[in-house]
């Protein structure tokens, strides 16, 4: 019988890290888009680390920073608050968000970027304050940008495989669809192998038809 929770679990942890990762990198990349700060490359750099650095490498380092034995934040949370960040998903959560950050960022930046400088001066002409501004008048005028940001991000979390095998493991509750391929091939079950990459494929084709589509009209590269 095919088990189906690692696709949902996945589902999930993508949805989420799509919406935390939204909420965070919109100021963030609103800053970056107009900011002229001799932090700016440093920050861009930090931001940019997931990109080139191998999956379990930042995995090992977020197990480390979380972990309730070894690191102050994880024996902070644990005999404070009984939070156990390590080997469930709200572990899974933040190293999620902090693998596919430049996913979410680079776009939006990228968009805010090539706004016409007259439109936000214009609203703020008008009285309209920073976030009305963000909200109201910069982010309607990046649809394609924003767009592609948000579909590059779920689709990113959804193959996600080596940081979520360090910080959330292979159990019953953090057995997101990329393990479970890799447990059913160890297995030799390949029906369940078959049926759940297809539908990571599946996903995977039609997140990169639509930005395609929108690179052609647009002319936004995904991570610029």
């Amino acid at each position: 019988m095919i088990d189906f929770t690692p696709f949902f679990i996945s589902l999930k942890l993508s949805i989420v890290t799509t919406i935390i990762l939204f909420i965070l990198c919109l100021p963030l990349s609103w800053w970056l888009s107009q900011t002229k700060s001799k932090t700016k490359p440093i920050l861009e750099a930090l931001t940019t680390l997931s990109l080139v650095l191998p999956p379990t490498v930042l995995g090992f380092y977020i197990l480390v920073l979380l972990s309730p034995i070894n690191s102050p934040i994880g024996i902070f949370l644990d005999e404070y608050f009984g939070i156990r960040l390590v080997f469930n998903f709200s572990g899974m959560v933040i190293a999620s968000c902090i693998f596919s950050l430049p996913f979410m960022l680079h776009p939006l930046q990228s968009g805010f970027e090539s706004l016409n400088k007259n439109i936000i001066e214009a609203s703020y002409l008008c009285g309209k304050g920073k976030i009305e501004t963000i909200l109201k008048v910069a982010l309607p005028n990046i649809k394609p940008s924003l767009i592609v940001a948000l579909v590059i991000t779920f689709a990113h979390t959804m193959g996600e495989f080596g940081v979520i095998l360090l910080v959330g493991g292979s159990g019953a509750n953090t057995k997101v669809a990329s393990i479970a391929i890799y447990n059913a091939f160890e297995a030799s079950d390949f029906t369940q192998a078959h049926i759940l990459s297809a539908m990571l494929l599946i996903i995977s084709f039609l997140v990169l038809l639509i930005v395609y589509i929108f690179n052609k009209k647009h002319k936004i590269s995904p991570l610029s």
